[in-house]
């Protein structure tokens, strides 16, 4: 079933990304929250790379237990406290949505003598219930963070809300691209905007056409999750 998933998901974000405006290559990022290590390792023989996890306690459970050469993504909410455990562990933090936060990041980077790229979480959609700094605060906050000598800056990331028509979004994906344009021609240092992480199972395909260079794709691959197990 995952080597089948995967087969049919790189040929429509393929087909997606030529479909686009902007012809960009695009990272699949297999969201491996709640599922078990045998199923990761499924997608890592078809040759996914990139996995996500949303929580940091999970990600450390599995970090020894599989390949070493596994890029990891912490996708969810970072809570300050934990920062200090994986941030020597992971290849890319995609949500900081607070000075606080990133100043956490880097404290805890230098302690630990490594480099962190992060991405911008930016709440697009105003949803009460989504993380996410709101994008008239953005400029601000990435000036701050430029100054930073171990937080690096690599793009924005956002959450479309849930809709049974991918097209509602639409307007949510051109806006986040739109912005990383806007930004790349500010010039900040240490700020770039090589990476645009939206989209998931649901609209991949229209965050992809609109400038996505990164999507985020757990049930596409897994199947539905079983949150009884965690």
């Amino acid at each position: 079933m995952i080597k089948d998933n995967i087969c049919i998901l790189n040929e429509e974000i393929s087909a997606a990304a030529k479909a686009g405006r902007f012809g960009q290559d695009v990272t699949l990022v297999a969201v491996s929250k709640t599922h078990p290590a045998e199923m990761i390792m499924e997608a890592y023989d078809e040759g996914i790379r990139d996995f996500g996890e949303n929580k940091v306690q999970e990600l450390l459970s599995k970090y020894d237990e599989l390949p070493s050469d596994i890029r990891w993504h912490l996708i969810g909410h970072l809570q300050r406290n934990k920062v200090k455990y994986i941030v020597d562990k992971v290849w890319l933090i995609h949500s900081v949505d607070s000075l606080k936060l990133a100043e956490t990041i880097e404290e805890q980077a230098a302690i630990h003598g490594v480099d962190v790229n992060i991405l911008i979480q930016v709440n697009i959609s105003h949803e009460e219930s989504k993380f996410g700094i709101d994008k008239d605060e953005l400029i601000s906050l990435l000036r701050a963070v430029s100054i930073m000598k171990h937080v690096h800056v690599q793009g924005l990331m956002t959450i479309a809300p849930f809709t049974e028509d991918p097209e509602e979004c639409r307007w949510i994906f051109r806006e986040l691209k739109n912005l990383s344009i806007d930004i790349d021609a500010l010039k900040i240092d240490n700020i770039r905007m090589k990476i645009l992480s939206m989209g998931m199972s649901g609209d991949y395909r229209v965050a992809i056409e609109e400038g996505s260079t990164m999507v985020r794709v757990g049930t596409a691959i897994f199947g539905q999750r079983d949150y009884t197990i965690i």
